[in-house]
């Protein structure tokens, strides 16, 4: 197995001097910081194995050498040599060194061409224009985006097929040419033959076709004349019956105009009437709106009168309650001055009784005077030892009558607190009953005002809608109108067009999925200027009645017999033969086809219904102009049936026949269908109308709610003040009174204990004092009370101070039980007269309530008033509209009598007319008629005799029965009128024939023969007076183009030949690679991943010829389902693209292959998958130099060179070879240590190493 030992540089690029690259191993990796020159030893091989300098990152050869970049070369001359060892030990020196700008090549220091250097590059296998042994940087990734058409260049440039390509690319031109021109030459051929047998048959038919003509024009003259004459006999007779009636329609015409005038003044008086009515109905209508203001008006007032009725109502029975409780009041105040009486009688009383008793029991103990004296003054004296006590005692007496005064009071003022709470809750409670009433009727107003305002919206919405509509519909309807006015169509159809449709609907009613109707309905023109050709082109069918079968048309012939309708021209669709169209006729220039501007209005059987079109119309053109249609008609190989939009038609058999007023009015049947619709609309448009008015009515329905709403909210604005009054106000200020009275019978409770527990205490301490006073006593009065005969002085005191100690404490509360009554005696007249203010309050509101009723009741009665005088009114106009309108529809009927009888004289005229009209076009056609025979006479140069002027004198315009009578045609008649012929010529017999079906008959025979001439004619081809002379001219020229015809053909066939030999060996070249590659690449691919998983698949989009469409390369990743090459990952587009580069090498091996940073998208994972595949091929198949930057992958390698720069003056590139065979080679899946032999033994299958440079 051969191997690249090492390379030897001199002043190249960045390698300054003579420097060695290598040994190299079986496994290299070549490694080196960025810009230290590791890329440049793969440009010192690609310029060793021959490749241009543009391929070399630089322009010139002479940029190559070491210091050129910078204009600073080392030298003029620099080499690259590669030392390249064989299976068998031998090595072989490829050198290439650099002189100027030109390249010298050198094998083992023998000076070759570049040829031979190729040539022994490529039996060792190095193919330099495949590069099949350099990868380049990004080459990897550039593989992995290449289109399909970009791969396959790859595999032309791998297969050398691309050598063949030019050459294949000039025999396919070749060959191509060649059968053109055979094919050329044999349509030459082909018509020279056909033109031989034509000459040839010239000759026999000119004699037959000369005896033809000559008696043919001998026929059309004695036809010509017969007919001229007996025209002019016509003409004569229709000349005279014309003035005839022309004189009748004038004095119909007179009587016309009169009743004309006639119908104009009723017409005028009707309009006046008409006005009038329309200004009392203007009249009624302000009436009705003022009335309905007056209504509105009156509602509103009776709505307020109730208000205040129901207010003053509310008001006095509120007054009712309140004069009951002021009854109850005053009985309770007479009840309390009535008690206040009592008590005092009953004070006197017991003064009395008191007194009496006194007097009757009298005393047990009597003292003298000097007892008296003494009882005084130990008295005196005893109050002076006890003054401080009883000044004590006295004070809490008095403090103990101020608290029970004070105790007293706080409990009357209780008793008059429960009462006002009392009084308040009933009072609340009243307010709270009015609030809910109130409440209850606010939200009864609200749901009427919600339904007042729902239905005056929806009213609203509707007349809003209403009045949009009517302006719309309005503006439609003058549309419409507009439309029918400028249709110019009478509004009444006449008794055979209603004959017509009726017949039609009962047809349709008797098979309603069978007969489609009539065909100008069926389909009308895509643009209106199409109409006048459209109606020339459809002819007789035009009214033509279109059904599905044979069988319904002569059902429907039958039913029309039975019933005695017109004859009909039915369609059936079965029934027709429709021939395809000519497709060419399309490309027509300045041309379309007749059936491609018709469309079909009918939604069902459309595709039936084109093929009745196709059948009518036939392959007819319509052209813009006359010239236009006359050119493309005839100056064509063949004769082609042309109409111009004017309706002029070129018939395939020379026949013209121009546009008149008659085809313009048949062209009106396609806007009838428009007109039917128009009045359909009109129709519907008036309805709506009518609609629209009645809803219109509605307008007072609208405004007596809108018063009706206002009247509710009026009361619901006059109910929630009211409502807000009671609940912010008046319950707010009762709940606070009771409140306010609640917490003060709070305190007056807690004051009253507090005062009843102060009351015990200083009657306890009173009583304490009251005992040291008695014992101060008792020692003071010791001696007098022995004296006396009493144990203390106060029994003496007791018995006689008991009774004014009694009588004291009956004033007391004879005094406190007074004050009581009193005091709430006062506050129930101040009560009473709260009371009397309010009621006075009330009354003044229920008499002002009541001025505001009877003010209201008389603007109620003012309003009703003015209802019933607007009434009046309204009825009195209703009653003038009523005579009004009686007056119209007198006008009116008078009006249509005179109307009716004007339409009679006019229908009289009509007639008239049409008879002027129908002798007018008879008389019209008979000169038609002439002038055609003597413009065919001049045409056709027949030899008839003018006594008087010349065929000259006919004009040359083409007329027929649809021509316009214009001046220009009255001008021809007239200049024909005054030609005179001689009829000596025409046969004794055709003259002296008196009826109608003689001439006829005698006509039809030259007819006839003039046919059956003109068909003989027709079918024979004019022959050629100089066939023979022609004949010779088509032999000579048909033996030219036989011996050219065969030249051609041989030519062909070797270029046939040359081409199948070059596509044969360019097939053959590109289909081994890709075979082999297709093959191939799935191994690799596999075993790059090291799963049997994976697929790698290459086709060809051009199976039979590959190398003209693309490649398609896929892959399926480990685990991962089919995925296009764009949608794959970095790793996996590398790991594919060294896959194809692998493969490919295999076809075309090269002894060592060189990769520049391949790893570049690779992860830890799949470095480890790719040098272990290197490893594996560098030890059977090939010699691998990688350049990376990845320990993970250079740490597999066999040796290392590592590239470094170093600097002076400029930078140049050293190297540092590194030999990893004695150490051991760890790998990443277990992270275990091999034997040293394994990458020992690798070494020793290569070279023997050097030491390192």
């Amino acid at each position: 197995m051969g191997y690249l030992r090492q390379i030897d540089i001199e002043n190249f690029k960045s390698w300054r001097g003579k420097q060695v690259i290598g040994p190299f191993m079986r496994f290299n990796c070549i490694i080196g910081t960025n810009g230290s020159g590791k890329s440049n030893v793969m440009d010192a091989l690609s310029f060793a194995m021959g490749e241009r300098a543009a391929s070399l990152r630089v322009k010139h050869l002479r940029d190559l050498i070491h210091g050129a970049h910078i204009g600073q070369p080392v030298s003029d001359t620099g080499s690259v040599a590669m030392r390249y060892r064989d299976d068998e030990d031998q090595e072989t020196v490829f050198c290439r060194s650099i002189c100027g700008d030109i390249s010298e090549y050198c094998i083992n220091g023998v000076h070759v061409t570049l040829a031979k250097y190729m040539e022994v590059l490529e039996k060792i296998g190095i193919v330099t224009k495949a590069r099949n042994c350099l990868v380049f940087q990004g080459a990897v990734e550039s593989i992995a985006l290449k289109d399909p058409k970009e791969r396959t260049k790859m595999f032309e440039l791998i297969s050398q097929s691309r050598e063949y390509a030019t050459e294949y690319e000039k025999k396919k031109v070749s060959l191509q040419k060649a059968r053109e021109d055979t094919q050329f030459q044999f349509n030459k051929k082909k018509s020279a033959t056909a033109e031989r047998k034509q000459v040839s048959q010239e000759k026999i038919e000119a004699q037959q076709y000369q005896t033809l003509v000559d008696d043919l024009h001998q026929n059309r003259l004695q036809l010509t004349l017969a007919e001229l004459y007996h025209n002019e006999n016509g003409i004569g007779v229709l000349s005279n019956t014309l003035s005839g009636k022309q004189q009748a329609a004038a004095a119909q015409n007179n009587k016309l105009v009169k009743w004309e005038q006639t119908v104009k003044t009723h017409k005028k008086e009707h309009g006046r009437l008409t006005r009038d009515q329309q200004q009392i109905e203007k009249e009624i209508r302000a009436q009705e709106h003022v009335l309905c203001q007056s209504r509105s008006e009156y509602i509103r007032a009776k709505v307020n009168t109730s208000h205040h009725k129901k207010k003053a109502e509310g008001v006095r029975d509120a007054l009712k309650k309140s004069q009951k409780l002021m009854a109850l009041k005053e009985q309770e105040l007479a009840e309390g001055q009535q008690e206040i009486a009592e008590l005092e009688r009953t004070w006197r009383n017991y003064e009395r009784q008191v007194q009496k008793q006194g007097v009757s029991q009298g005393r047990d103990i009597e003292l003298d005077e000097d007892q008296l004296e003494r009882y005084k003054e130990l008295k005196e004296l005893a109050r002076k030892q006890g003054a401080v006590l009883s000044q004590q005692a006295d004070k809490l007496h008095w403090e103990v009558k101020v608290d029970y005064e004070k105790m007293a009071f706080d409990q009357r003022r209780k008793k008059e607190v429960e009462v006002g709470i009392r009084n308040n809750q009933t009072h609340l409670e009243d307010l709270t009953r009015r609030a809910e009433k109130l409440e209850e009727y606010t939200k009864n107003c609200k749901s009427s005002l919600d339904d007042y305002r729902q239905q005056e919206e929806s009213l609203s919405a509707q007349l809003q809608q209403c009045r949009h509509r009517s302006v719309e519909v309005n503006q439609e309807l003058c549309q419409v109108l507009e439309e029918l006015g400028d249709a110019r169509l009478d509004n009444q159809e006449s008794k055979r067009q209603l004959k017509r449709k009726e017949l039609l609907e009962r047809l349709r009613r008797l098979y309603p999925d069978a007969v489609y109707g009539r065909l100008f309905d069926l389909c009308s023109p895509i643009h209106k200027k199409y109409q006048l050709a459209l109606t020339k082109v459809f002819g007789r069918y035009i009214n033509a009645i279109v059904v599905t079968t044979e069988k319904v048309a002569r059902d429907c012939i039958s039913f029309m017999k039975e019933e005695r309708f017109e004859s009909e021209t039915f369609l059936p669709i079965d029934y027709l033969d429709v021939s395809p169209l000519n497709e060419r006729l399309r490309e027509v220039p300045g041309a379309k086809m007749v059936v491609d501007v018709v469309q079909v209005n009918a939604a069902t059987g459309a595709p039936q219904l084109r093929k009745v079109v196709s059948f009518v119309c036939g392959n007819a053109l319509v052209c813009e102009t006359i010239k236009e249609a006359r050119s493309v008609a005839f100056d064509g190989k063949e004769r082609i049936k042309t109409v111009s939009l004017d309706g002029t038609l070129f018939a395939k058999s020379g026949i013209i026949s121009g546009g008149s007023s008659d085809l313009r009015t048949k062209a009106r049947c396609w806007d009838n269908n428009t007109v039917t619709k128009l009045k359909e609309r009109k129709e519907q448009l008036t309805a709506e109308i009518r609609d629209l008015m009645r809803l219109k009515r509605k307008e007072s329905d609208l405004k007596q709610i809108i018063a009706q709403a206002q009247g509710a909210q009026t009361r619901l604005k006059y109910s929630k003040t009211e409502l807000d009054n009671i609940r912010k106000k008046n319950i707010l200020k009762c709940q606070a009174d009771i409140s306010r009275m609640e917490s003060e019978m709070a305190n007056l409770d807690s004051q009253i204990q507090m005062q009843q527990e102060s009351v015990e205490a200083k009657e306890a301490e009173m009583r304490k004092i009251r005992d040291q006073i008695d014992r101060m006593e008792d020692l003071v009065f010791h001696d007098f009370c022995a004296e006396i005969g009493v144990d203390s002085i106060r029994e003496y005191e007791q018995e006689h101070l008991k009774h004014q100690a009694e009588l004291d404490k009956k004033r007391l509360e004879f005094e406190s039980q007074q004050a009581r009554l009193n005091a709430q005696l006062k506050y129930e007249q101040e009560q009473l007269e709260q009371q009397r203010k309010k009621l006075n309050k009330m009354v003044e509101t229920i008499n002002k309530e009541e001025r505001t009723m009877a003010e209201q009741r008389k603007d109620e009665e003012t309003l009703l008033v003015a209802v019933e005088d607007g009434e009046n009114k309204l009825l009195e106009l209703k009653n003038r509209l009523l005579s009004k309108k009686s007056q119209v529809a007198a006008a009116k009927s008078e009006l249509d009598q005179k109307t009716q009888s004007l339409k009679e004289i006019n229908k009289e005229l009509v007639k008239l007319q049409r008879e002027v009209m129908s002798a007018e076009t008879a008389l019209e056609q008979k000169r038609l008629v002439r002038h055609n025979l003597l413009l065919a006479c001049k045409i056709q140069s027949l030899p008839i005799t003018l006594l008087s002027g010349s065929l000259d004198e006919i004009s040359e315009v083409q007329l027929d029965t649809e021509s316009e009578n214009t001046s220009a045609t009255m001008d021809i008649y007239e200049r024909e009128a005054q030609l005179v012929i001689d009829y000596s010529g025409l046969k004794a017999e055709l003259r002296t024939v008196q009826s109608e079906q003689e001439l006829e008959a005698h006509m039809d025979r030259l007819k006839e023969s003039v046919s059956s001439i003109e068909e003989v004619l027709h079918r024979t081809t004019a022959p050629n007076l100089k066939a023979l002379e022609k004949m010779r001219n088509v032999k000579d020229k048909l033996q030219g183009v036989t011996d050219a015809f065969y030249a051609s053909t041989k030519a062909t066939r070797k270029c046939s030949q040359e081409f199948e030999q070059v596509k044969a060996q360019r097939f053959s070249l590109f289909s081994q690679c890709f075979d082999h590659v297709s093959v191939v690449i799935d191994q690799i691919y596999k075993r790059i991943c090291r799963n049997s998983s994976a697929q790698a698949i290459l086709s060809a989009e051009n199976p039979d010829e590959p190398y003209l469409g693309g490649i398609n390369y896929n892959c399926v990743a480990p685990g991962k389902r089919f995925m296009s090459m764009e949608n794959l990952s970095g790793g996996e587009k590398a790991i594919a693209a060294l896959a194809l580069l692998f493969a490919i090498h295999s076809f075309r091996p090269a002894p060592f292959f060189i990769l520049d940073e391949v790893d570049a998208a690779l992860d830890n994972s799949n470095i480890g998958k790719v040098t272990s595949f290197i490893r594996e091929e560098s030890r059977m198949n090939m010699q691998i130099i990688v350049i990376s930057l990845k320990e993970e992958f250079f740490s597999k390698a066999d040796a290392l060179l590592g590239v470094y720069s170093d600097f002076d003056e400029c930078m140049f590139s050293r190297i540092l070879t590194l030999d990893l065979r004695p150490y051991p080679l760890v790998e990443e899946d277990n992270g275990t240590q091999t034997d040293k032999e394994t990458r020992t033994d690798r070494g020793q299958d290569s070279c023997s190493l050097d030491s390192p440079a």
